[in-house]
């Protein structure tokens, strides 16, 4: 349930439901069953770190509804993972084509929809500081889509200590977008209070504020090219960071190219500026299946240039 910023476009195809397929349809109810896997070769881009095999991806998910009406559904979804890294989503929901969709449960909130660009391992991470929040056991989640306006409005708690939102306090945000021409403008922003943890195993210090705030410009007006630009604040108390991100796709016959690049900043004055790039190229080998080479990095201390090879298949 958690991402670096430049992977939406890459991502999108695998986070929802489009590639299921349905197990059962009987008496207005019906059970769709799909999945993703992704196995890579990589090289992070910390000093140091050796080429290694690593799974990314190995999930099962069942979604099952219930018609109550022609324009109401009641739900259930749960996702099983052996990443060995997250619990996979797992919620209730009211889905409308007049009012849209109502999910909770276990899940991710609006930020963790921020993104541009189609990178598969080295895109922007700045902005994500605080990504512990956007994904939890406690969510309340509303989303609608109406061809050319889109929102998502999500509240979050954690009476159970899962990610790092307070105990005794609450993380909200939103998302909104409009579609006009062959451009997609997204405004979205989020709020809470985080928990300062430190030491292993970890020890809450204290709490802190957290606002964060975005604006995201998408243009397909060109045969085959997808251009995107996007700037973000975090501001945590102590330190307000700025990204300015910039991302491009084209369809190449088969071959999808993608290249970004960001510009993070900080007001502390003893902090470099952080460059971050990627390029890469992905094949699809087989429906819903594509392979990729990838080659980031930054220019942090210490750090060298990443490379990735991998494989990632949605079903």
């Amino acid at each position: 349930m958690k991402k670096t910023l430049v992977a939406l476009s890459v991502l999108a195809a695998s986070a929802g439901s489009a590639q299921a397929f349905e197990i059962y349809n009987q008496d207005g109810v019906t059970v769709n069953m799909g999945g993703d896997i992704e196995v890579v070769y990589l090289q992070k881009t910390e000093k140091d770190h050796d080429f290694q095999q690593e799974i990314q991806d190995a999930d099962v998910k069942f979604d099952v509804r219930y018609a109550m009406n022609d324009d109401l559904q009641f739900g259930g979804f749960f996702e099983l993972q052996d990443t060995g890294m997250n619990e996979g989503d797992a919620y209730v929901a009211l889905y409308s084509d007049t009012i849209g969709s109502i999910k909770v449960g276990r899940t991710c909130t609006a930020l963790d929809d921020a993104g541009i660009g189609s990178d598969y391992q080295f895109g922007i991470t700045t902005f994500f500081n605080g990504a512990d929040m956007y994904c939890g056991d406690e969510v309340v989640r509303w989303d609608l889509d109406k061809e050319n306006f889109y929102a998502t409005v999500a509240f979050a708690q954690d009476k159970n200590g899962s990610t790092y939102v307070s105990e005794d306090g609450t993380y909200f945000d939103a998302r909104v977008g409009y579609r006009v021409a062959s451009f997609d403008f997204t405004l979205l922003g989020g709020t809470g209070e985080a928990e300062d943890k430190s030491g292993t195993p970890a020890v809450i210090t204290g709490t802190h504020d957290e606002t964060l705030l975005g604006a995201e410009a998408r243009f397909n007006g060109v045969e085959n090219l997808g251009l995107a630009a996007a700037v973000y604040t975090l501001d945590n108390e102590t330190i307000k960071t700025t990204t300015f991100g910039l991302a491009a796709t084209y369809q190449l016959d088969v071959v999808a190219l993608a290249a970004g690049y960001s510009l993070s900043s900080d007001d502390v004055d003893a902090n470099d500026d952080i460059n971050t790039w990627y390029v890469n190229a992905g094949y699809p080998i087989a429906p819903n299946t594509t392979a990729y080479v990838e080659v980031g990095g930054n220019d942090v201390t210490d750090s060298q240039t990443g490379f990735a090879m991998g494989v990632k298949a949605a079903f």
